[in-house]
Formats: structure tokens, sequence, C-alpha cells
């Protein structure tokens, strides 16, 4: 028999099993078992197996014909599944008790909200007991009223809360939390607003997914939300093959699919790296634990109405991200006023999600571990080091350049780096309304309105190293700083002459061979 280079759903249900099994197992071994287990012709990338365990649920939900088959049975309507989960994870959020026949029930208005006449499903037991399996939903439970909880109840479980970070080093304690940004917002009152109320038109807001560990020692990679799968920056393709854990949908907000999602991979990431961690979570309407099958990866909730005191996101690594953010935004609204640009605040998506993700990783380790140390939940001491100077030249860095830009009504610092709506249109609870309109956007391919950057013609070898001669020839060696820049410049400089070399060769090489 010929090898295949395919799998089965079987199969793959097998490969989460083998998994199951043998826990500490790496993903390029269990790839390997895979290959000689089902005789396959070729190895299957890590992604592949990467995937195939983050749908575990799913291959243990097929009946015996859809095992069999090598393609997985798409869900008839999408749109009335995605729209339903959601409602179903905002209602364990509110702990709202659902019953089988409540949640059939949403499903037909969903369904005529949608439109979807006569192909609207039989909405039977053996439907909702396919629904629930392929979402992780277990039978619905009665639930107390949560209340909210005040500073004095901070005060009286902070024992337990640190009672339950001690069992954990700091290097497996994890803060998660979101926020929105307005990423081209202007440093100038009156614009500002303006840009705010009108961002639902024009698409500049975007969500952030952050989490990293109490030393500082892992910031994981950001999940950007976006509000189209493919906006017109990214040049038709997808957020992935461009580098980025990217997500979309209608609003650019985290939904409770998303959340377990992202929840779903760190638990994976953890088991690959043999780690057990606690991960601290605040009480937003997306973060529904219930039913995951987690194995790495505990979930502590902050009680509500808490996590402005005591969540180390809040406690100023967030501001952090986004002092650095403007940073890189202002810099170029300087550059394009001395262009004479008409809109120097204008950018496209795509690059301000490469500042993003370079405002985060510009983060220190000890900056992370400084504002899980002053949240006082831990009575060991993460680091002493202080970096408060470093994040004040930072803000000396954006008051300068927002005294050079053209401004009539500026903004203090505090002022860009905290707008409130930002962090509004990240925790919001979604309206039934929101969520049709969230679930009925999972194919949008360009943002109709979105702008993309004017680009500049592309540089030749000769070009490029002419400038980077020119930068090198102003350099004064006497000043610390331009010794820096010095040796950054040659380095870009080796880079391009390397490229060029080897482009070279080949082109020798094949007019050689013609």
């Amino acid at each position: 028999m010929k090898p295949s280079s395919s799998l089965s759903n079987d199969q793959k249900l097998k490969i989460c099993h083998h998994k199951a099994a043998n826990p500490s197992i790496k993903q390029s071994a269990l790839a390997n078992w895979a290959m000689q287990e089902f005789k396959l012709s070729k190895v299957p990338t890590q992604g592949t197996i990467s995937n195939i365990l983050a749908k575990r649920q799913q291959y243990e939900s097929m009946d015996s014909t859809e095992l069999t088959s090598k393609r997985q049975r798409a869900v008839k309507h999408p749109e009335l599944d995605n729209v339903l989960a959601n409602w179903v994870l905002q209602c364990q959020a509110r702990r709202v008790a659902l019953s089988g026949d409540l949640i059939k029930e949403k499903a037909r208005q969903f369904a005529r909200q949608l439109e979807l006449g006569e192909r609207t499903p039989e909405f039977s037991n053996g439907w909702l007991a396919k629904f629930n399996i392929r979402h992780g939903f277990k039978a619905q439970k009665s639930y107390g009223e949560s209340g909210s909880a005040d500073l004095d109840a901070i005060d009286r479980n902070m024992p337990t809360i640190k009672e339950k970070l001690q069992s954990y080093s700091l290097q497996d304690i994890y803060n998660m939390d979101e926020t929105g940004l307005f990423y081209r917002m202007a440093p100038d009152r009156t614009i500002a607003r303006r840009q705010i109320e009108g961002s639902k038109k024009d698409k500049t807001r975007l969500t952030f997914v952050f989490a990293a560990n109490a030393d500082g020692s892992h910031k994981m990679e950001p999940l950007i939300i976006g509000h189209a799968q493919r906006p017109r920056a990214f040049n038709r393709k997808s957020g992935e093959q461009l580098g980025f854990c990217y997500r979309s949908n209608a609003k650019a907000w985290m939904t409770g699919l998303i959340f377990r999602e992202w929840l779903q991979k760190m638990d994976q990431q953890m088991q690959d790296a043999n780690r057990k961690v606690l991960l601290l979570l605040d009480n937003a309407p997306s973060h529904v634990v219930r039913d995951l099958p987690l194995t790495n990866v505990q979930v502590f909730l902050f009680p509500a109405s808490t996590t402005s005191k005591i969540q180390p996101m809040d406690a100023g690594i967030i501001a952090a991200f986004k002092r650095r953010y403007r940073r890189f935004q202002l810099q170029d609204a300087i550059d394009r006023d001395e262009q004479q640009k008409a809109d120097i605040y204008k950018v496209d998506q795509l690059i301000a999600m490469k500042w993003a993700k370079a405002a985060w990783n510009d983060i220190s380790s000890k900056t992370i571990a400084n504002c899980f140390k002053h949240t006082g939940l831990f009575e060991r001491e993460t680091q002493k080091n202080e970096v408060g100077s470093e994040e004040q030249d930072i803000e000396n860095e954006l008051k300068d350049a927002i005294n050079q830009l053209p401004i009539s009504c500026p903004m203090s610092v505090h002022e860009l780096i905290n707008p409130e709506e930002e962090q509004q249109v990240a925790h919001e609870e979604i309206s039934d309304e929101d969520l049709i309109k969230l679930s009925s956007s999972q194919d949008q391919e360009e943002e109709e309105d979105g702008e993309v950057m004017d680009e500049n013609p592309p540089m030749s070898t000769k070009e490029k190293l002419n400038v980077l001669h020119s930068c090198i020839s102003f350099l004064d060696l006497s000043n610390p700083n331009h010794v820096i820049a010095h040796k950054v410049l040659r380095n870009i400089q080796f880079e391009i002459r390397t490229i060029e070399k080897k482009q070279t060769t080949l082109d020798r090489y094949f007019c050689k061979e013609y």
C-alpha cells in the first residue's frame, strides 16, 4: 500500500489520545510516532500536530462516519453556531443557569435574526448534544447570584490569594488582560475626541491580549483582534503569514470563543514545556473557563471590581506598552509633518501592528516584575530593581514629541496613554444584536474603508548603502549614544552587503548553467 500523506479524523483522535497517555512527549516526537504508526509518507509538521491537539474535543464528538473521513464535517450554520456559543459563554460568566430547552429556544431566536428561513435546522436533542460536545459545554447547574467584591473584600481575601500564589514559583505565575488601542489617535484633545467617536466607522481600533509571568522572563506573543480577516494593508495575506497571532470580528472585541481558543493554546504550550502554571484573570464577560479540559494551566479569577487594584497588567504593564507604542506613533507623525503630509497621524493597520509588537517586545523583564511586585500580591520580592526612571524617560520623550507637533489643544501624557474609552471597548458585555454582527462577519476579507499607507518606491542596494553611509558620516564618536548608533548602522550595512553577495552568487550560478 502506498504511504499516505494525510490523516483521517480517527487517526487525529488517536494522536490526541497518545498525547494524553504520554503528557511529557514533545510534539516533534509525537509527529514521528504518527508517521510510523499510520505509515505516512512524511512527518507531520509541528503546526499540524498543534492544530490537531487543539481540536481534540471536536474529534471526540464525531460519529463513526465522520471519524473515517479525512475531512472534518463542516458545521452547517457557522454563524448560528458562533453566536449561540458566545451567548452561552456570556451566560456562564454571569452564572446564569441554562437548561437545554432554553438554549434551543435561544437558538431559534438567533436563527430568525439571522434570517435562515428554510435553512433553519431542527433543534432536536441530538442537535443540542452535538452543539454541547463541540464547544465542551456540560450539563448546566444552578448557581447563586454573583456579587461584586469591594476593597474590604480584597482585604479579607488577600491572605487566601497570597497562599495560593505561594504554591507556585514566580516564573509559573502569569497574568493576562486585554486592552483597546485607537492606533491613529492624535495627542490633540479636539481631534482625538472626533477620532474616538468615529472609530466604529473608520475601524481604527484594535484589541490586544497580553500575558506575562511574574519574574518577567516570559512575555507571551500578543493576540491582536481586528475588524477584518484580511485588511487591505495585509495585501491579501493572513495575519499568521505576516507573523502575528491575529483574529477578527466586526467589533474587534474579545469573545468567549476567542478567549477559550487562546487559553487552550496556552495550555498546550505549557504541556509541551512540561510546566504547571497559574493564570490570574479578571472577571471579564469573555473569560469563561468552565468545562475547559485544561491540564497544565490553573486559572484563578480575581473578585469582581478589584482588578484595577491587584491585577499586574493594570499595575503598569499595559501602560508601559502604550508609552512605547505612542513613541513610535508620534515619532512618525513628526516625520510626516516635516514632509508636509496632509494627515500626519495616518497609519495603516499593518504598520500599527508592527509598532505594537515592537513596543511589547521592548518592555523589559524588570519592568514587568516590578509591576507584579507593586500589586502587593507577593510576600516574596520579584526583583529589587526599580525601573521608574526608564518609564519616566519615555514620558519625557512623549512630552517633547507633543511639543514639536502642530497641536491646538494638546493632551497630557497621562491622557494619551490612558484614554478611558480604550478600556471600555475591551471589556464590554456583548448584546444579542452585537453577537449577531460578530458572527456574520467571519468571512470578511477587507475593510471597506480601510486605508493603506503610501509606499515609497523600493530602494536599490546601492541607495540603501549610500543612505547608511551618510548617517554614519554624521555621527560624532565622542558621544556615547552615537557610538551605539554607529554599531547598529554598521551591522545593518553588513546584513545588506551579505544578502547582496548571496544574490549575486546565485545570479552568476544560474547564468553559468544557462
